[in-house]
């Protein structure tokens, strides 16, 4: 009996002991999330009307009262449309802007062709190229702001620039560089874009590259050396090249839908898939991340309901960006450069073209474009600013081919057709009075 008090008094030992423990132990729970979730939780648990949504880019279209410029931008409308039924092409949106009003803006198409998701105006692309036109309107921005100025050497913003030649190095200029004038060869390192390699290795080769010209002499068309003005607008602004680009265009304009970025693109709701023509039909293919390690050379996203409003800030010289000799700087010719696109003799033969900054300038008999195109990924971009008829013209593919190639030409020879009852017109119904600032001089009757 006393042995089996004992072995009593012992397990009620053992369990007291248990529970006094369990009692003044910590509860057992997860383990502590990191701060960032904890943060995630929160703002979840916070009403849905608090939420702020992101903004939509919002856009204002006026037809034209003009009706010979209606006329043309009926004919248009016709050709796009037979083009993307015709097949030669999936999808397209066009945005046309006519003084300070965006007058005709429309999707055509598929998002990705064997489905019904039909492409609108708030739908995004790849720009290809035509992102150097950005990186150029943001360099003058900042120069309108005197954070920089077209003649700083990179060195002064990039000191670790390194070319083959030291004395050629130091004198690299940021309009060098917008204006593809480095010295360097021809698509520089292009290749290296393509596998993937960071921008800082990129700029990092180039002191291995052979020159072939002192700066300003040559043209040269680049991808790597244009994206040394990446380095200086980090340096001059404390940010990243897609926020200074988002801070000083994007935002100022309301452009929603624009990024700089593959992780931007992949995250949008509504976004054009890129397509390649294969086994006779058009076959869409992934989304790639290359060149967007060169996002001021290749790594712009827009949709075209964004590029009617930039169009209509860089045709009506709006301030909000920079202060109009700026602008009228970025559009002066630098240098001679041939343009590769002769499609345009479908409407007039080019007489010169030229490169400026960030804008190529093809000159026809009577008639001036500012233009570029972009190709990346299975996107085309085509971009066309006619400053002396206040007209301008954006047409986004998700593919290659001869609707992107003939979209600008075709647009200016239906334009040209109607260009003198168009003038007319305005000038009959919208007379410019010229006021007179000065009295005129004495005439003498002697």
């Amino acid at each position: 009996m006393t042995k089996l008090r004992i072995a009593y008094s012992i397990v009620f030992g053992v369990l007291l002991i248990l529970f006094v423990g369990f009692m003044f132990l910590p509860p057992i729970q997860e383990e502590t999330p990191p701060v960032v979730e904890a943060t995630e939780s929160i703002s979840a648990s916070v009403d849905s009307s608090e939420i702020v949504p992101k903004p939509t880019t919002s856009v204002e279209i006026q037809a034209p009262d003009n009706p010979h410029l209606q006329s043309v931008i009926n004919s248009y409308h016709d050709f796009m449309q037979q083009a993307i039924a015709r097949g030669i092409a999936p999808g397209a949106a066009v945005a046309i802007v006519y003084d300070t009003s965006i007058i005709f803006l429309k999707g055509f198409g598929l998002k990705q062709s064997g489905t019904a998701d039909s492409i609108d105006v708030h739908t995004v692309f790849r720009l290809g190229s035509v992102s150097k036109c950005f990186a150029s309107v943001l360099a003058g921005a900042l120069v309108s702001d005197q954070l920089i100025n077209w003649d700083d050497p990179i060195l002064k913003y990039y000191p670790q620039f390194q070319l083959n030649s030291p004395e050629h190095t130091g004198k690299v200029t940021i309009r060098h560089v917008l204006s593809h004038t480095t010295g360097l060869p021809y698509h520089a390192y292009t290749n290296m874009v393509e596998e993937r390699l960071s921008l800082d290795t990129l700029l990092a080769s180039l002191k291995n590259v052979k020159l072939f010209g002192e700066p300003g002499q040559i043209y040269s068309y680049q991808n790597v050396g244009y994206s040394l003005i990446e380095k200086v607008i980090e340096n001059a602004t404390h940010q990243t090249f897609e926020r200074a680009l988002t801070e000083n265009v994007f935002k100022p304009l309301g452009m929603y839908s624009s990024s700089a970025s593959y992780l931007a693109i992949m995250n949008h709701d509504n976004v054009a898939q890129p397509h390649h023509f294969a086994r006779k039909q058009w076959m869409p293919v992934p989304i790639s991340d290359t060149y967007y390690n060169v996002s001021p050379a290749g790594g712009v996203n827009a949709s075209i309901a964004d590029m009617a409003l930039w169009l209509r800030a860089l045709l009506q010289q709006d301030e909000t960006l920079m202060a109009d000799t700026t602008l009228n700087e970025i559009f002066t010719p630098q240098v001679k450069a041939i343009s590769k696109n002769r499609n345009f003799n479908r409407w007039k033969r080019p007489r010169s073209s030229y490169y400026a900054l960030g804008w190529r300038v093809i000159n026809f008999q009577n008639d001036q474009l500012l233009y570029h195109g972009g190709y990346v990924n299975g996107y085309r971009s085509e971009v066309a600013i006619d400053q002396k008829n206040k007209i301008a013209i954006c047409v986004l593919t998700n593919s290659p081919g001869n609707l992107a190639d003939l979209s600008i030409p075709e647009f200016f020879k239906r334009y040209s057709q109607k260009a003198d009852s168009i003038q007319f017109w305005q000038n009959q119904h919208n007379p410019v009075f010229v006021k007179h600032t000065s009295p005129a001089s004495a005439i003498s009757h002697q």
